[in-house]
């Protein structure tokens, strides 16, 4: 396992690690979690994602006594939170960034996690209804308190990264150190694009999500989606017509021609690709089954393959 400085910060992260979106809570129960943890574990992750809306806390709960059972040292891991959507609704406690809301958010995850501190928390989105100031305020007042040790954002945009950046540098607050876009050979622009002078001029890492593109990536759409999919999960059949795309699904059919010819899956194919980008200090994967954990590690053999001429079959695939 690869470890990378998470932005300009000291703290660092596997350059692969392991999220709780969509599957804790929904697709997994408490023993399955555990096995898919220990086995990422096992393999060198030590960054753990989370968010207070996944499940509506259930998955925070599941990371939590996991941890607990498999008895974990507190400094062999580093895990996070977000905060923004809220869990009951309510006049300040739902969409929103406010200080009265992180306040009671952040208590609340710790609760379910059974932790001290989180290491990472994020707003989960911005919020154009509350003064940036104020979220930059509340978010670094939670750093000081020791609830957290560092804070970032989740799909903010530029802008808004960079004024949050500018006010804590005036007031000598903690400032945002990370952000946690979506990022895969489908989904690229942000990243690569509209964050590209941040990572100079603020020193911005990046924790990236979904590189497999809610496992369009897999291939296994190519056909129309399978029993036990995500795009059959309650609540997610929004991403029906996603997966099931014909151009994508056209461009995942040439990239499993690089992936056959690299003696590996599409999906390690994948990860491996969106960690092959040296501004990228995490990709977060997920799973449903151990088997899953483990091939997903794979994609440690695949980065090491990845030359030019590659990436640039890769490029012509896909574009």
């Amino acid at each position: 396992m690869e470890y990378r400085r998470l932005g300009r910060s000291g703290l660092k992260v596997s350059v692969l690690s392991f999220g709780s979106w969509v599957s804790f809570g929904t697709q997994l129960g408490e023993d399955t979690a555990l096995e898919c943890m220990e086995a990422a574990h096992s393999a060198g992750v030590n960054f753990f994602d989370n968010a207070e809306a996944y499940a509506g806390g259930e998955s925070e709960r599941l990371m939590g006594t996991a941890i607990t059972r498999l008895g974990w040292e507190r400094q062999t891991y580093v895990i996070s939170t977000k905060a923004f959507w809220g869990m009951g609704g309510g006049i300040n406690m739902a969409h929103t960034l406010n200080r009265k809301y992180l306040m009671h958010s952040i208590d609340g995850s710790l609760e379910r996690l059974g932790l001290d501190f989180v290491d990472l928390i994020y707003c989960h989105r911005a919020d154009p209804e509350t003064p940036i100031e104020e979220t930059v305020w509340a978010m670094s007042d939670i750093i000081s308190s020791g609830k957290a040790l560092y804070w970032g954002t989740s799909e903010w945009a530029a802008d808004e990264i960079r004024c949050a950046w500018e006010i804590a540098e005036r007031h000598h607050l903690h400032k945002p150190i990370v952000e946690q876009p979506q990022y895969n050979l489908l989904s690229r622009r942000r990243v690569e694009i509209e964050y590209a002078r941040l990572y100079e001029d603020i020193g911005l890492g990046l924790t990236t999500w979904s590189p497999l593109a809610s496992g369009l990536l897999t291939g296994k759409y190519r056909d129309g989606v399978p029993d036990e999919s995500r795009a059959t999960v309650p609540g997610y059949e929004w991403l029906r017509d996603y997966l099931t795309d014909d151009k994508s699904n056209q461009k995942v059919a040439r990239l499993g021609e690089v992936a056959n010819d690299l003696g590996c899956t599409l999906a390690q194919l994948s990860i491996a690709w969106c960690a092959r980008n040296p501004h990228v200090s995490s990709v977060i994967t997920g799973a449903s089954r151990v088997s899953q954990v483990h091939d997903n590690m794979g994609a440690l053999d695949v980065l090491e393959k990845l030359d030019d001429e590659t990436m640039a079959r890769i490029a012509a695939a896909v574009a």
